[in-house]
C-alpha cells in the first residue's frame, strides 16, 4: 500500500468514524468531519499533510502525490 493509498483510506476512515459518531454520540462530533475535509483540501493545495509523514515514517512505499 503507497502512502498515497494509505493517506486516502484514513480520510476515509475518519470521516466514516466522525459521522457514527456524529449521529450516536454528539453532533459536535461532526467538527471532526470539517476538520478532515479542510485538512484534505489544504493538503491538496499546500502539498502538506501531516498523515503522508506519518505513513513515511511507517514505511509505506512513496506514491504520486506525496514523496
Amino acid at each position: 500500500m503507497t502512502i498515497d493509498q494509505a493517506v486516502l483510506m484514513f480520510a476515509g476512515f475518519m470521516t466514516l468514524v466522525s459521522l457514527a459518531l456524529g449521529f450516536y454520540v454528539s453532533p459536535w462530533c461532526y467538527l471532526l468531519t470539517a476538520f478532515v475535509g479542510l485538512n484534505m483540501a489544504q493538503a491538496s493545495i499546500t502539498g502538506f499533510c501531516p498523515a503522508a509523514m506519518i505513513f513515511k515514517r511507517l514505511g509505506c512505499p512513496a506514491g504520486v502525490a506525496f514523496k
